[in-house]
């Protein structure tokens, strides 16, 4: 285990409208408020076309080929995430959904593209006095892994 300690910043409650794009609203929101390293929890709904990633298709295999799974229809969402800076200075969420209609949920990342449909609320905690950051990690294959 690995961890570092934050205390608590700006709170900021946020509404995507219809056609967003979760994770590069909330990255661009990021980057113009200025905000190096928040939690977040979502709440609304996602259009059909949305792309989750799902799991990796051979978890024992070199290299990580990540399978996504595809909305056929709007699904209701909630959700939780982070924004962390990586070592360029870019501001990266990891964003995990579960999305449910009718009797069926399929949970899973949203760094394929998952499109706002009509509404999605967030309430934004920003975290401040850390020095927790991305880093590019060769032993996990190459993933930008959050290091405390």
């Amino acid at each position: 285990m690995k961890y570092s300690e934050a205390r608590p910043g700006r709170i900021f409650v946020i509404r995507l409208e219809d056609g967003e794009i979760l994770h590069e609203a909330v990255e661009m929101f990021a980057a113009e408020k200025d905000i190096r390293a928040a939690a977040l929890i979502v709440l609304g709904a996602v259009d059909r076309g949305s792309r989750l990633v799902v799991a990796p298709e051979n978890p024992a295999a070199e290299r990580i080929n990540p399978m996504e799974y595809l909305l056929d229809n709007v699904h209701e969402v909630t959700g939780v995430g982070t924004i962390f800076l990586n070592e360029k200075g870019e501001h990266v969420s990891h964003i995990h959904i579960a999305s449910g209609r009718w009797d069926s949920t399929i949970t899973g990342c949203v760094r394929k593209g998952v499109r706002v449909w009509r509404v999605v609320e967030i309430v934004l905690f920003e975290l401040l006095d850390t020095g927790a950051r991305r880093r590019i990690d060769s032993d996990s294959g190459g993933f930008e892994l959050l290091e405390p």
